[in-house]
Formats: C-alpha cells, structure tokens, sequence
C-alpha cells in the first residue's frame, strides 16, 4: 500500500467516525426515532386463556355475591338505577348482565391530551406508554445519601425534567407538597406546578372534593376557557375509587363523580397489596382488582355513558415474612404483566404499576429492580406503565437523578417492546454478499449499518459505554455525579412550559399560588 492510499483510507474511517458521531448527535424526525410512545407491546403473555377466562369469572362471582360496600348516596342512586343491587347489608352487588351492559358502554380508543398536541397518548390495543405516578412523602438526597421531605418545587422540578425526557411520556404527581397543610391550597399548587413544569399530559389526585371547583376554575383559565378544556382535558383524576377489599372510598367517589361531570378524564385505581388487602396469591390479587375496576366500569358509565376512564388494576406485593411492600420484585412484575393482559380481554384502556424500586438510593439493586418490571409491562403491552421512573423505597421516596437515569433504562424497555423486524432487507442476505465477497470483510462502513444505526438502536444518554481505557481517560467519570450535573443544568434554564405572563398573573391573583 502506497503512503497515499494508506493517508486516503486512515482519513477514510475518520471521516466516517466524524459523520456517525454528526448523525447521532442530531434530533431525529419522530418517524425515524428507533422507540417511541405508544409502539405495541403484547409478546409476553403469562397468563393463558383459559387463566383469564377463570379470572373474569371469578371477577364476576365477587361481584355478585360479595359486591362493595360504602358508596355515596349518589353513587348508590345512578348505579341501582342502572340494575346494581343494593343488599340489606349496605352492599352493592352486580349482574354478570349489567357489567356486560356496561363493559358494552365503556370507552375504547381513548385519547390522554397534553398541552402541546405532539404529547398527546393514543391508549387502544397494546400501545405501551411510560410515566411517573405515585405519592412520596420524600426526596432522596444523592449527595447526602438521606431523605428529607418533599416539596412543592420537587414537584415542579420532577415535571420540568420530565419535559426534557424522550421516554418519560407522561407526569402523574409523584410527591406530595409536605410544605402546604391546607388541602385546598396544596391540590391548587400541584396543579399549578405540573403543568407549570410539562406540557405533556398530567395526572393528580384530590385530597378534599371541595377541592375540585376550584381546580377546574383554573384549568379554564390555562385551557383558555372552559371549552378549550372540554375539547382537550389535559389534566386526569388519578381516582382511589375503591379502598381494598371491595369497599368503596366514599369521598374519592364524590370526587370522580366531579371529574366526571367536568370533562376530566379519570384513572380507576385499585391498590390492594397482596397478602394484607388483597388475597396473597398472584392470580387472586387480580381477581379482586378486576372485579373492582369493574365495578368502577359500572360507576362511571352509569353517570356518563362512554366517558374516559382507564382500568386502573394496581395490585402490589407484600414480603409475606415482614407485611412490608416490595415493589421492586419479580411478583409484581407478574402482577403487573397479568393485569395488563385482563385489560386487552376487556378491550379497555388500562395502567398498572411497574418501575417501583425497594432500593433507597438509585443503585444497582434499584437498577434490576426497576428493569424487570419496566420489560415485563412493556411487553405484555401494558398501556399506561404508571411508577416506571424515580420511585424508591417502596414509594415513600422520589429521586430526581433516578428519573433522569429512568429515561435511558425505559428507553432500552422501549426497545424490547418494538422488538425484531425480520424482512428482506432486514434478513441481510445481499449485505453479506457485499461484504463477504470481495468487500471489506466487516459491516462497519456498509450502506446499510449507516442506514440504520439510529432507527435499529438506541444509544442512552447517561449510560457510559467506554472502554476502561476511554473511562480513566476522562477522569473516572462517575454516573451519579453526571446525573445530578445534567439535572442542575436542565433545573438552571426557563422552564419552557410555563405560562405566558398574562395568564400567570391572572391565575396568580385568583388563587394562592406558592411557586415564586
């Protein structure tokens, strides 16, 4: 080889290690994104189907001997009205006939808006979504390796980070403001700080009904009026209709029944935890959360035929040696994989947990722990994967640098959800010829591999993928520090969903507003 050819070919691979590292660094068209929201899931199938048929009948069997007690008068009234039964004892049973009436009413094919119409979640099918929920009462300090209490501008910064994450696609509040005592005020300000924070779609709960006018006089007013709103509720009731086993929470049902009548969408959530409110086996913890969403399904269609409402089977794990939660274990993976699975049967849009970690700190515990359930929800084509980022010990913790870190490892979840593609051109038969016959004997600077290396692989943004020699290099970086360096970065800039300047200040002087 000439000195020429040998400069030509050295400057050759460069110039192609400079085009992939061009390539990778630029945004990619949404088209061309290798994982994005709502690609089908369903592959991963533990239950079989004669399991959900026995499931369903079971579901069916409680709710027509057991039934639920505690519902609000006015749920007692629309639902008799529409052939619910309510017994001597004070419990409200169902008909296999009318939870088919209703299941026949029910909404399918459901659309969860964000304020930017780009975030907005087409739930039908096994299209799968990722996104936060929960209640923690704690932040998890990194630095400090501690937990103190969470604040409203935890909250906010959670869904300013969430605005700037790929694979989180949606922001049910995952703390409570423990710096605001009075109900009213913080149900406003958490409101107020989500939506301040994401334009993507938000999900919160309500701690007094009183509560609720007031959250809809406001959610007018960043809507633009109140038919604005109703055309696109980008706000959802995360609704704890049922307090486990099968007793209605009146209250929360006083609540959904608000929601309902102002066009907010709403998310019907059982959390029996198995082997305390829930019976201990895995098949009978779904049994009672289905038989208690349909109830919900009864409920809901009763007051407004065909309005939004999500299946919201949240069965958790107990470790049965100490009665304590363990989100983080492969048994709630199977919980959550087979709820998911009742929720295609029924043909209703549904969400479960997963993502939840028992570990304190984002670890390599957290890691597995998170990753299992994560796949496994993912796959079984779960359509709202509620918990899936930030969520330690059980849900009593909430950790900014673990939601950062949740955006590459729900990206990689993605993938597994998209799964292999095999045709003509992906099986790669005239590649090989090319290379294999006279060609460079390796696929590096093939057409195809450029072709693809951004629509056939994903490659995380926090994740270090250098070799030992690369790493010591540049100084052992490590991945904790990184993280919380990109959090300060991103919390350092304006937050780009916040409001225009007269619409704050009109909210601001209606209501009291505690974010400066």
């Amino acid at each position: 080889m000439t000195q020429s050819q040998a400069k030509g070919r050295s400057s050759g691979r460069s110039g192609g290690r400079a085009a992939r590292t061009a390539l990778r660094a630029a945004p990619l068209a949404e088209n061309l994104r290798p994982v994005r929201a709502g690609m089908s899931g369903g592959f991963y199938k533990p239950l079989s189907e004669n399991d959900i048929q026995r499931i369903h009948r079971a579901a069916l069997q409680a709710l027509s001997e057991i039934g639920l007690s505690g519902a609000p008068q006015s749920g007692i009234e629309v639902m008799t009205a529409n052939g619910a039964e309510l017994g001597s004892d004070g419990r409200l049973r169902f008909s296999e006939t009318l939870v088919e009436d209703m299941l026949a009413k029910a909404a399918r094919g459901i659309t969860l808006y964000g304020r930017d119409s780009r975030n907005d979640l087409q739930l039908s099918g096994t299209r799968v979504h990722y996104g936060t929920a929960g209640a923690a009462v704690h932040v998890v300090d990194v630095d400090g390796r501690n937990y103190r209490e969470s604040l409203l501008q935890d909250i906010h910064d959670a869904a300013r980070i969430v605005e700037t994450l790929d694979n989180i696609h949606f922001l049910q509040r995952p703390m409570v403001a423990r710096d605001i005592t009075d109900p009213l005020e913080m149900d406003l300000n958490t409101i107020y700080a989500c939506c301040s924070g994401t334009k993507k779609h938000v999900g919160t709960s309500f701690t007094d009904v009183n509560s609720v006018p007031s959250a809809f006089e406001m959610l007018h007013m960043m809507a633009g009026g109140e038919d604005k709103w109703r055309e696109r509720p980008f706000v959802s009731n995360s609704n704890c209709f049922v307090v486990p086993p099968m007793k209605f929470a009146t209250e929360a049902c006083q609540v959904m029944e608000m929601c309902i009548e102002g066009g907010m969408p709403v998310l019907l959530l059982s959390a029996g935890q198995a082997g305390a409110t829930a019976p201990a086996p895995i098949a009978g913890a779904i049994v009672q959360a289905v038989a208690e969403c349909l109830a919900g399904v009864v409920y809901v269609n009763s007051i407004k035929p065909g309005h939004p409402a999500i299946f919201g089977t949240w069965p958790f794990v107990s470790d049965l040696r100490t009665g304590a939660m363990s989100g983080g274990s492969g048994e709630q993976a199977l919980l959550t994989a087979g709820c998911a699975q009742m929720h295609q049967f029924y043909g209703l849009p549904g969400g479960a947990a997963a993502g939840i970690a028992d570990a304190k700190l984002p670890d390599m515990q957290a890691g597995w722990e998170q990753m299992c359930s994560n796949v496994m929800a993912g796959l079984s084509g779960l359509n709202m994967v509620y918990e899936a980022a930030g969520m330690h010990a059980s849900l009593l913790g909430f950790c900014l640098e673990s939601l950062i870190l949740g955006d590459d490892l729900i990206g990689q979840a993605q993938r597994c959800v998209r799964g292999i593609e095999v045709s003509d051109e992906t099986l790669a038969l005239e590649t090989m010829k090319s290379v294999c016959l006279g060609g460079p004997g390796h696929y590096l600077g093939s057409d195809q591999t450029l072709a693809l290396m951004q629509t056939e692989y994903i490659y995380p943004v926090s994740a270090d993928r250098s070799s030992p020699k690369e790493w010591e290099e540049r100084g052992r970086p490590d991945l904790l520090a990184m993280t919380t360096s990109r959090k300060n970065k991103i919390l350092s800039e304006p937050a780009s969903a916040r409001f225009d300047d007269l619409t704050d200040s009109e909210i601001r002087k209606k209501f009291p507003i505690h974010l400066s």
